[in-house]
């Protein structure tokens, strides 16, 4: 789904700073970052370790809040909300995917996503939610009976099984070979395609920003640079 068509902002963040304080010193993690993410659209953050995309990703998400600047989510400005309301923001509104995949051992994969369906207002079927990413198979496997790019699979499931509006996904091949990758990623991008899900996808691998509608690089806190892909490539077409 092209963001072309509906322009509606889904995200709009203005000259959003964010400063720790760790001991003595100040580190400036974002330095003014301005921003539009759009319906549907599925966005790469492609930059080094450091650069802070993290940071950006996190305060999207509800995570952390910035020292300066706003942050729209629709209608709502989330630099104006109190904790209790970015926790309902999170739990309604928005999907992690994380570089680790934080499955509980003890329950199988199908018990991981219903957890998440327990506080959701109207969620999926998580055996739905498994076929998404192409698992259904797997329900009642245990997390150490699953390969990596199982686990992180189901992690994606999981995110996804409350119908968020929003998909945010850290480093969600980090921990994964190539291959195992590519069918990450292409989990990721059919929910983006069937439920129309905003994505962004944080990552340092450029080959990986080619599936992108558009990638926005940060450099050292800092916008670096904003590309549109005229030609959009699938996982398996990635030019490694």
């Amino acid at each position: 789904m092209s963001h072309a068509g509906s322009q509606t902002a889904v995200f709009r963040a203005v000259d959003v700073a964010k400063i720790y304080r760790m001991g003595e010193v100040q580190v400036h993690a974002l330095r003014g970052v301005s921003l539009d993410l759009f319906d549907g659209e599925f966005i790469v953050l492609l930059g080094a370790s450091g650069s802070g995309k993290s940071t950006l990703l996190n305060i999207l998400g509800g995570l952390d809040t910035p020292t300066s600047g706003t942050v729209h989510y629709l209608d709502r400005e989330l630099t104006a909300s109190d904790d209790a309301e970015l926790t309902q923001y999170r739990r309604q509104s928005v999907g992690f995917v994380f570089q680790f995949y934080n499955l509980i051992p003890s329950l199988t994969a199908r018990e991981n996503v219903e957890l998440i369906t327990e506080i959701a207002s109207s969620p999926m079927d998580p055996l739905e939610a498994l076929e998404l990413v192409q698992l259904r198979d797997r329900a009642n496997h245990f997390p150490a009976q699953l390969s990596g790019g199982e686990q992180q699979r189901v992690a994606i499931a999981r995110a996804i099984a409350k119908k968020p509006k929003v998909l945010l996904c850290d480093e969600p091949t980090g921990a994964l070979d190539v291959h195992t990758g590519i069918v990450v990623l292409e989990a990721i991008a059919r929910i983006n395609r069937e439920l129309g899900t905003t994505t962004a996808v944080i990552t340092h691998n450029a080959v990986i920003a080619q599936m992108a509608d558009r990638v926005i690089s940060l450099s050292d806190g800092q916008i670096a640079g904003v590309q549109t892909n005229t030609d959009k490539r699938s996982a398996q077409a990635l030019q490694w």
